[in-house]
């Protein structure tokens, strides 16, 4: 579904950075929670494919992510985190123009958990 900007769920857009220390800003829209049967997973993992595609397409060789749907749109964590560390390695594995992906979180609860994430080998 659309929401402002043009930008459906799972999906991605590009912009400049404008007065931001970034030269780019890729805007996603993630899934609310529901429960996981209403295709959340595939939706979260979607929005970093798409934002990973778009920054491979525009030479951008470092990304930063939040936690994606987290907050007021109440992806457990863990969850949002398996998605988040499988679609980026996976992406990163199959894409060496991208240098770095960092996970910009809130917390050391969170990061503890992407920390464990991060720990498991690679499927």
């Amino acid at each position: 579904m659309p929401h402002a900007g043009g930008c459906a769920t799972g999906d991605a857009k590009i912009t400049r950075g404008y007065r931001l220390p970034a030269k780019h800003v890729i805007h996603t829209v993630g899934p609310v929670w529901n429960g996981g049967a209403s295709g959340e997973p595939e939706l979260l993992a979607s929005c970093y494919r798409r934002s990973l595609e778009l920054a491979l397409a525009h030479s951008i060789r470092t990304i930063a992510f939040p936690a994606i749907s987290r907050g007021v749109y109440g992806y457990p964590m863990e969850r949002a985190a398996g998605i988040a560390v499988r679609e980026c390695s996976r992406f990163a594995r199959e894409h060496d123009a991208i240098e770095r992906i960092t996970f910009a979180l809130f917390g050391s609860d969170a990061l503890a958990i992407y920390q464990a994430e991060l720990a498991q080998p690679a499927p």
